[in-house]
């Protein structure tokens, strides 16, 4: 099965998803790594919350890394504007 390709917009959002592509996706999906899949399906559920006005209740994990964050901050430990855009260079699509 050749892969349909899909146009990705400047936002990084895909333009033109029809339930077919998804569906495509979704079997594709099955094919994935146990905790790649994990991964997805919490993020499709954070969107589901989202979209039925559900109150999000972050992981015991997010919540030590948000504490982190602020911890940093108080400190004022920031990330360059080199080291910012390292990281975006390094995860950029070419």
């Amino acid at each position: 099965m050749v892969p349909q390709l899909v146009e990705i917009g400047e936002c990084g959002m895909v333009s033109g998803m029809t339930a077919k592509v998804l569906k495509d996706v979704l079997e594709r999906v099955e094919t994935w790594p146990e905790e790649a899949q994990a991964e997805l399906a919490e993020i499709a559920l954070e969107i589901d919350a989202g979209l039925a006005g559900g109150v999000y209740h972050a992981t015991p994990a997010e919540l030590e890394g948000i504490d982190r964050g602020l911890k940093a901050a108080r400190e004022g430990r920031f990330a360059t504007d080199k080291d910012v855009e390292a990281v975006f260079a390094k995860h950029r699509r070419a």
